[in-house]
């Protein structure tokens, strides 16, 4: 089968498109033939070994996973021995991290980690990235944040995979939410629901008039102290991009300053959160938003689009 892996950090040119066997699974396992997979700015950060400081933890020279892709939705192809919950034909999706990669043809994984049947209601390439925007943003607003109906939510980054995320999943929970963007999404972010959208070209959050509850910075390009006078008393600046700003600010102020990485929550947690989504899904509650589609061979492609920063909404890898 066909699988990229990147093996030093880099440039999109350092990915690969390599030959490897199809992997079997084991007796608790499904192989799933991946017919589409997410492609997302963490996958880029991983590939270019930003922040630096994080090769502490991936790689201090070179990388120790060298897969690329952690969403996939695709069909059911062989079960292992003790598998109960799927079968050979069932349509599924769901998340694999810290594995040999989704941006592949194949992937065996576990029946018991992030991965269910896939909506009825979506295609493959709707349901590939749900994982990489909704169940991050979905983590922030609800297990972080704790958003309650009533409150103000501002969205930085609202026209991206986690921005358009954010906003429908803020609404559903009740809250007023403000995104920012480019003039040219204002109209996309509004009709995904937002009650207002901000032209981050012509107005700086901290010059804003308005008090939020929650500032939520997809995009890692705010922190703490660029958001400090728009924040209520008891309001949260929190973000999934981690620099060292973020880091010390967290540090001297936690109880106002939030980072996580969704993807070393227990798994238990995660799947809890990734099975409310299900049922939005289901509900017709929230929807994807695909922006570019690219065949596995055009992987470096994808990468090099998403590093233009004009991303709106999700990129796609799709598998014939």
């Amino acid at each position: 089968m066909k699988a990229a892996i990147y093996t030093k950090y880099g440039s999109p040119e350092v990915i690969q498109i390599i030959d490897v066997e199809v992997p079997s699974p084991q007796p608790n396992e499904i192989l799933v033939k991946i017919k589409a997979s997410s492609v997302t700015r963490a996958d880029t950060m991983m590939r270019q070994g930003i922040p630096k400081f994080g090769r502490l933890f991936v790689g201090l020279f070179k990388p120790k996973n060298t897969a690329l892709g952690t969403g996939f939705s695709g069909v059911v192809e062989s079960v292992g021995d003790q598998v109960t919950k799927f079968k050979i034909g069932d349509e599924v999706f769901g998340e694999k991290l810290f594995s040999n990669g989704c941006n592949a043809e194949y992937l065996c994984i576990a029946e018991n980690l992030v991965v269910a049947r896939k909506p009825k209601n979506m295609s493959h390439i709707e349901a590939a990235p749900i994982c990489d925007g909704f169940l991050t943003s979905y983590n922030f607003l609800k297990d972080i944040a704790n958003v309650k109906p009533g409150q103000r939510v501002l969205i930085n980054g609202a026209s991206g995979s986690l921005g358009t995320a954010a906003v429908q999943l803020a609404k559903i929970m009740g809250a007023k939410v403000t995104g920012v963007c480019s003039i040219k999404n204002i109209d996309f972010v509004l009709s995904l629901g937002a009650d207002e959208v901000i032209d981050y070209t012509k107005t700086n959050v901290n010059q804003l008039q308005s008090q939020y509850d929650v500032v939520y910075d997809t995009v890692g390009k705010l922190n703490y102290k660029m958001t400090k006078n728009v924040l209520t008393t008891d309001g949260v600046f929190m973000t999934p991009v981690l620099s060292c700003q973020v880091l010390w600010q967290m540090l001297w102020n936690p109880k106002k300053v939030k980072f996580a990485a969704t993807g070393i929550k227990k798994t238990k947690e995660l799947k809890r959160l990734f099975l409310e989504l299900v049922d939005f899904f289901k509900q017709g509650k929230l929807q994807t938003n695909i922006d570019k589609k690219y065949s596995l061979s055009e992987i470096r492609e994808a990468h090099q689009y998403l590093e233009t920063g004009r991303k709106v909404g999700n990129i796609v890898v799709v598998n014939p």
